[in-house]
């Protein structure tokens, strides 16, 4: 924490910075953003429409889930439930603004999304263009990356502190020269 004091004519006016890294706070809120985003648009559609995930994942003209083998609804809600849940803690973390809790969103991600990289890193199917596998494989790393950079850079603090206001001592007996 940092005090400043500055003299004022009839007292001393003081303020108090806390030694919070706000830029740490930012970067983690907006980890914790990209991974509930990704977390609740991908488990949505694969809860709701398991056979258009497997069908159109990720979308824009690429179709990485239907690359990997026959479609099995099971497979693709369970899937879809996965990633709900973690988006789920995700906005949790992100809507408290808890860094304790964000630190176990990242945990749950980094648990999720290193098996599956590693899966896909050593599983390439043939229907998928040395591309379309480079982006898969980027995504498939970003999960990850993105759970590790959460659990490095949640601040120590659990919550924001806002920093308290400033205000000002007045010395007794030392008002105006037109009060005395």
């Amino acid at each position: 924490m940092r005090i400043s004091l500055r003299g004022t004519g009839d007292g001393v006016r003081i303020s108090m910075r806390l030694e919070i890294n706000r830029r740490r706070w930012i970067a983690l809120l907006i980890m914790l953003g990209v991974l509930t985003a990704t977390g609740l648009v991908t488990g949505l559609w694969a809860v709701i429409a398991p056979e258009s995930f497997y069908d159109s994942y990720p979308g824009f003209g690429l179709h990485w889930v239907r690359a990997d083998g026959p479609y099995n609804h099971h497979l693709a809600a369970d899937v879809g439930a996965f990633f709900l849940a973690l988006g789920a803690i995700s906005a949790a973390a992100l809507y408290y603004r808890d860094s304790v809790i964000a630190r176990v969103s990242g945990l749950g991600w980094l648990v999720f999304g290193l098996p599956h990289f590693l899966y896909h890193a050593f599983h390439r199917p043939d229907a998928l263009s040395g591309l379309s596998y480079g982006l898969s494989l980027f995504a498939a790393l970003l999960l990850p990356a993105l759970a590790l950079a959460v659990l490095l850079v949640a601040p120590r603090e659990r919550f924001p502190v806002p920093e308290p206001a400033p205000f000002t001592f007045k010395f007794p007996g030392r008002g105006s020269t037109s009060q005395r």
